[in-house]
């Protein structure tokens, strides 16, 4: 038998087990068919390892798992990957060592990619769709070079608004946005005026990073959740707003402080810190696939990145400044296609001179975010950026500002 057909029957053999009923959600998949997320595909996990694929050399198994992750390179068919991983211990730990992080690859596979850095040469595309009566937003991997698809769900995030404050809840499962849900990831948090934000991780994004204490902090400690995981808010991104006392005309200025990334990220070789999996207050969440589980509190689960010294410079992101163009009488930036509608809140970031001499590195677009539709808006994010960090300074963008209008 060729190895295409051990694959093909591969695939045969799990699909027909499915459909018996032998079948387990992977955690936190959706219902609706718009919100389709990357975890939405059917496991088997006791039928196959009944099946002749329990017994199969260790190396042919390598080999085959090895072939259908880099033959499912696109999302939807690179479900199949995911669903690999559910299986058994083994067939995860060859996933695992398989599977490229966003960097290498420029794939999103796993929930915790969504939390790695982009990768380096290109612009990861992304979309964001806007719902105004329920306050929510929706973040969608772009499938094609057209807007029309729906696109893989990636996050979701609600708005809440307080006395004094904005925060927005960022969470795996558009179904689920409470900040006591096993599936929130973190949150973006704005000042009365809306000028100054801060992006809050739900888990330490290197190692050394210090919690912010709060309410809600307090109120986890009450709950005695398992001493494995630290809880609490580790601020990762400070977002500002020029403020405009004058109301002149002409876009926002912003700057964004990204405090758990070095500024030597940007440069040839550089690092930034990169998370390999999630750590759990809940030790039966995701039930049904280990592979986001760890019996040990190692120092790797939580990477020793570039910022466990503190002595790095952080680095600085700006938006870079639009020309004015005299026959459209508007300012102008160039998106290369991705951005049809002008909008206050289009914006490119590139870094900070405060990083250090200008360079080619200086000139590269790091995050862009623009309006095509009145609901619908694009989002492009490279290295050193992760997929979460990106939405949230978009939903930046989203918020009121009362005094940079």
């Amino acid at each position: 038998m060729s190895l295409k057909s051990i694959i093909q029957d591969m695939r045969e053999e799990m699909g027909s087990i499915s459909r018996k009923g032998f079948e387990v959600k992977l955690g936190y998949g959706l219902r609706s068919r718009s919100h389709s997320v990357i975890q939405d595909s059917l496991v088997v996990v006791d039928a196959l390892s009944e099946s002749y694929w329990a017994n199969m050399p260790p190396e042919l198994l390598r080999d085959v798992l090895m072939r259908i992750e880099a033959s499912q390179s696109s999302w939807p068919p690179r479900k199949h990957v995911v669903a690999c991983a559910g299986v058994c211990r083994s067939w995860r730990e060859i996933i695992k060592e398989t599977v490229k992080t966003p960097e290498a690859s420029g794939k999103l596979t796993f929930p915790i990619s969504l939390k790695q850095p982009g990768p380096r040469d290109s612009l990861l595309q992304c979309f964001i769709k806007r719902n105004r009566s329920a306050q929510t937003f929706h973040l969608y991997l772009g499938l094609t070079q057209a807007l029309t698809d729906n696109g893989k769900f990636l996050l979701a995030a609600r708005k809440c608004r307080r006395p004094t404050c904005t925060d927005y809840i960022i969470s795996l499962d558009a179904d689920d946005m409470s900040k006591e849900s096993s599936s929130y990831i973190g949150k973006l948090r704005s000042n009365f005026l809306g000028t100054k934000f801060t992006i809050y991780d739900g888990q330490p994004p290197h190692a050394g990073a210090t919690v912010t204490k709060s309410r809600s902090t307090r109120l986890v400690g009450l709950k005695q959740v398992s001493p494995r995981v630290p809880a609490g808010n580790y601020p990762v991104a400070h977002i500002s707003y020029e403020l405009n006392v004058l109301g002149s005309r002409g876009p926002r200025r912003m700057q964004c402080i990204m405090d758990a990334i070095p500024a030597s990220a940007i440069e040839a070789g550089g690092v930034a810190p990169t998370q390999t999996e999630f750590q759990l207050s809940n030790p039966d969440s995701f039930p049904s696939l280990p592979f986001f589980r760890s019996k040990s509190t190692h120092t790797e689960n939580f990477p020793s990145g570039p910022l466990a010294s503190q002595k790095d410079e952080i680095l600085v992101l700006k938006n870079k400044a639009p020309r004015w163009h005299e026959q459209l009488q508007c300012w102008c930036l160039n998106f290369r296609g991705r951005v049809t509608v002008a909008s206050v809140k289009n914006f490119q970031l590139v870094a900070s001179p405060e990083n250090g001499p200008s360079g080619q590195e200086h000139e590269s677009v790091l995050l862009q975010f623009g309006k095509v539709g009145k609901d619908l808006f694009t989002m492009d994010y490279r290295y050193p950026i992760s997929a979460f960090q990106a939405f949230a300074i978009c939903l930046s963008s989203f918020d009121t500002k009362i005094a940079c209008e």
